[in-house]
């Protein structure tokens, strides 16, 4: 009974200091944007409608975060409905082949109070290649609204179209090679 006993404490023990935490974006307060430059004189703005992120961790400081990220390709909106046609078709993101980007981080590093690097695979165009990103833990809170334990983050980075095959047809002069990427999120404790 003793043996018994002390397995019980311990499994509850292991059970508690590794419980993971899942957190789910709000829709109606989070946004996933990029930025490219045109002609080497002008940024030009869009982003993802339609996209769902998670983050699961143990640690109160997010120091060990998992993040994952899928985006509806076909939802992308620069305020112009030519150009997302364009971007929509073979000459970009192919989203009648490709269309959904994903994210999963694989490792996370701190880089400052609440500031980190992390590090995941991206997989876009059919591509996945490792991407680095800064992640910025903004705090937590109980909303007043809704009453929900929820969690504020930023996500800021530049990757390389041309390393995901998207645009080959139009060189850097035209439309920037690199893509800011900038995402703000508001997640809500399960």
């Amino acid at each position: 009974m003793q043996k018994l006993f002390s397995f019980l404490t311990l499994a509850f023990i292991s059970a508690t200091v590794f419980a993971q935490t899942t957190w789910k974006s709000d829709p109606a307060h989070s946004k996933l944007a990029f930025t490219v430059t045109h002609l080497g004189i002008a940024d030009v703005s869009g982003l993802f409608k339609t996209f769902e992120a998670a983050v699961t961790n143990a640690k109160d400081d997010f120091s060990d975060a998992v993040i994952e990220l899928t985006a509806d390709l076909a939802s992308i909106d620069t305020e112009v409905e030519m150009r997302d046609n364009h971007l929509k078709s073979e000459d970009f993101f192919d989203v009648a082949k490709h269309p959904k980007m994903s994210f999963k981080s694989a490792s996370i590093k701190k880089s400052g109070e609440n500031k980190y690097k992390l590090t995941g695979d991206l997989t876009l165009h059919g591509v996945t290649k490792p991407v680095t990103v800064d992640l910025w833990y903004r705090g937590s809170l109980v909303n007043p609204a809704s009453k929900a334990l929820t969690a504020g983050f930023q996500v800021t980075g530049t990757i390389k179209r041309s390393d995901f095959g998207i645009g080959p047809k139009f060189p850097a002069p035209a439309i920037s090679d690199e893509v800011k990427i900038k995402a703000d999120g508001e997640f809500i404790k399960q």
